[in-house]
């Protein structure tokens, strides 16, 4: 498919009320995601398949981290780096009012600069969730906000033909009572607090059911309450390596399949090999040396297995407009990448046959950083001259 066919796919889109499938699972094949509607005599024989033919020609996406952790300006990890108890971190969900997060004003950039789709961070590693859920009140609705921030964007990308990619924190969770502790296998699993953290309640391997039955519950939630997505993007795979013992993948998947059989399936470099890409962060390369340095050579080999597998199928780099930070970082406002830089950050991801995943994180208050808005606009033009 060729991108002027998409353009002229989104400008003749329908409203949002024809949409079919919005707010159901996805399994008939005459419901039509509307990404894929280029696809549709593939997708009424092999939605999967459909749906890998599409990205193999998505080109260029937009990410975005935003969360509670906007509010603070320090980066999306901020609650891990400043060791921020768990209970005083929490209090910074009374001040999310995401007043000018607007789902048409983000999906219309987005075309703007030539994207076919879109990732959020549906649940970062701080576990605040921008979707409705029945497993946690540390959500976007029970905030001051008031809102379900996903479903306003999966109308606004349904209606304009793009795809929408939800991320997902599997693999690190600051908050969950029953995630693993640092000593069980990853550092990064949870802050070093100086003293223990009262929430933190797991004792042994078992108790890490107890939160994957979460995961599960809310990945049936995201997959049956805003109609087809383009995926779920799945981080992060350290995690995953330190402890594969704990993490039933293939289950996992399956599940995303069988409430969505068209759904995408990516997690970073790759946990099973049965992913549907891979996706190295910035430049290409597989972190396998950086697996066997930090979890041996049997994991390393679990790694480049996954890898090979993966890169084969499709590839995606994932890289952000700031030098360092993906969320809302305000010291480094002043150090945005240029239209001119983006255009080689494209150009080093064709090189690849590679998609191109790029970051902004929006302010505290939801709104894109001007900087940003201006620098993929300025692209979107360029890329058309």
């Amino acid at each position: 498919m060729k991108r002027r066919t998409f353009i002229k796919l989104a400008a003749s889109s329908a409203v949002l009320s024809a949409v079919p499938g919005f707010g159901q699972t996805s399994r008939n094949p005459q419901e039509l995601p509307p990404h894929l509607q280029d696809y549709s005599e593939l997708y009424a024989l092999d939605p999967l398949a459909a749906s890998r033919a599409w990205f193999r020609e998505a080109t260029f996406g937009l990410f975005m981290h935003y969360g509670v952790y906007s509010l603070l300006g320090r980066g999306e990890w901020v609650q891990y780096h400043e060791q921020i108890p768990v209970k005083e971190y929490e209090k910074l969900k009374d001040r999310f009012t995401a007043e000018n997060f607007d789902a048409d004003f983000i999906t219309d950039m987005a075309l703007s600069a030539g994207m076919t789709y879109v990732n959020i961070t549906a649940r970062h590693h701080d576990s605040f969730c921008l979707f409705k859920t029945d497993e946690t009140d540390f959500n976007s609705l029970t905030a001051p906000a008031g809102r379900d921030l996903i479903a306003e964007l999966a109308q606004a990308c349904h209606k304009k033909r793009l795809g929408l990619f939800l991320y997902y924190s599997i693999a690190a969770d600051w908050r969950h009572p029953y995630f693993y502790p640092r000593e069980a296998g990853w550092r990064a699993a949870r802050p070093a607090y100086e003293t223990p953290e009262p929430s933190y309640l797991w004792q042994s391997d078992k108790d890490f059911e107890i939160y994957l039955r979460f995961v599960h519950h809310q990945l049936r939630e995201l997959l049956t309450q805003y109609g087809p997505l383009a995926g779920i993007w799945f981080d992060p795979i350290m995690g995953y390596y330190a402890r594969p013992d704990l993490f039933p993948m293939l289950e996992t998947y399956a599940l995303v399949r069988s409430l969505q059989p068209h759904c995408l399936v990516s997690f970073k470099q790759g946990a099973t090999g049965t992913e549907d890409f891979s996706t190295p962060e910035r430049k290409m390369v597989s972190k396998v040396e950086d697996v066997r340095k930090n979890f041996g050579e049997e994991q390393a080999r679990v790694a480049a297995h996954a890898w090979e597998k993966n890169r084969i199928k499709q590839l995606e780099i994932c890289d952000t407009l700031l030098p360092r930070s993906w969320g809302y970082h305000a010291e480094q406002q002043a150090k945005h990448a240029t239209p001119k830089e983006v255009l080689a950050k494209l150009e080093h991801a064709r090189h690849y046959r590679a998609n191109l995943l790029l970051n902004t994180g929006p302010k505290g208050d939801g709104s894109i950083p001007e900087q940003d808005h201006d620098t993929l606009l300025r692209v979107g033009e360029l890329r058309k001259a």
